[in-house]
């Protein structure tokens, strides 16, 4: 099969890449998913088991983190940008990922023409993700030169989008709203089968988070690997939250922001209930998954064992596999 944009344009040999789940990636998750064809992101706290507040201590841990990963893959990966929306952490990461020869960043949301130049200058590629994918959003992304979109359904783990919008539906929408950028499908994705519907609904790759949890190079914890793998998107409880909603398989926290949620506790209290990324630690790096939460997409069911990162990139991309 010929080579498709999305590898091209990010110098990867199949068109796949691994989401970047805060907490739960690492040096070694991200090395794994580029060496194995695809293109690795070291999300927000990649590496880390310890909470700081500090933007120096933020980017100098990314600093760490990037040179590790080099030290594992000669192929390309990526690193999240923005991990705030003030922007007050972002221009100390871009001066990071210029000096360590970063390959391509991932854009979570924020189009800015200051961002977009600098990373332009210095021919670092640009993954456009908005936290939810809209037609203007597209069209204004394409202006500003991203170089890859992705579009991410309602299915997606994480902080889901503000509306109401299947993969499935969001994918085509965005497609035929752009000219010429290559679109990526993001949102419930974790089998073959998943990879061939996003391609049909034109789709160039495809962006898996919650795929690459039960691995064995992943920074999460091992019962939290087996609670992935024994559950089903049947088992996923959903609240409202700020900005929008969440999903959690069950535990303690998450059962108490369900019940909030049901008897109408305010958004905001939820949030502050749910402690942000800090709970998410609890829950998916340490293992607590009562005190914790686990949040993931609902593509989940057809995970049906833990497996390296190199099975799972050639389970999904096995149409894009030399014979």
């Amino acid at each position: 099969m010929s080579q498709g944009r999305v590898e091209s344009i990010l110098g990867i040999k199949y068109p796949i890449i691994q989401g970047p789940m805060a907490w739960i990636t690492n040096a070694e998750l991200v090395a794994a998913v580029s060496n194995a064809g695809g293109l690795g992101i070291l999300g927000p706290n990649a590496g880390q088991t310890t909470v700081t507040t500090s933007i120096e201590g933020t980017a100098e841990r990314m600093r760490r983190e990037i040179k590790k990963t080099k030290e594992l893959t000669d192929k390309p990966f990526a690193v999240t940008l923005i991990v705030d929306y003030d922007l007050s952490f972002t221009s100390p990461i871009l001066q990071i990922v210029i000096d360590e020869g970063v390959k391509a960043v991932l854009i979570n949301g924020i189009l800015d023409e200051n961002i977009f130049k600098q990373l332009k200058e210095h021919d670092i590629k640009i993954i456009f993700r908005p936290q939810t994918p809209s037609i203007a959003d597209a069209q204004a992304a394409e202006k500003m030169g991203a170089d890859i979109y992705v579009a991410t359904g309602f299915d997606e783990g994480g902080t889901v989008p503000d509306r109401v919008i299947g993969t499935f539906t969001v994918v085509p929408m965005i497609v035929d709203a752009v000219q010429d950028m290559p679109i990526m499908a993001a949102g419930g994705i974790a089998d073959v089968r998943g990879v061939r519907a996003a391609f049909a609904l034109g789709a160039e790759g495809v962006f898996a988070g919650s795929r690459f949890i039960p691995v064995t190079e992943s920074p999460a914890a091992e019962n939290v690997k087996q609670l992935i793998v024994d559950s089903t998107a049947e088992d996923l409880m959903l609240f409202r939250t700020v900005p929008s909603y969440y999903r959690s398989l069950p535990g303690k926290l998450a059962e108490k922001l369900v019940e909030m949620d049901q008897q109408g506790a305010s958004r905001e209290a939820i949030a502050q209930k749910m402690n942000g990324t800090r709970n998410m630690k609890v829950g998916m790096l340490e293992g607590d998954t009562e005190e914790g939460y686990v949040s993931v997409g609902t593509g989940i069911t057809p995970i049906k064992k833990i497996q390296s990162v190199k099975e799972v990139v050639l389970e999904l991309m096995q149409d894009f596999v030399e014979k």
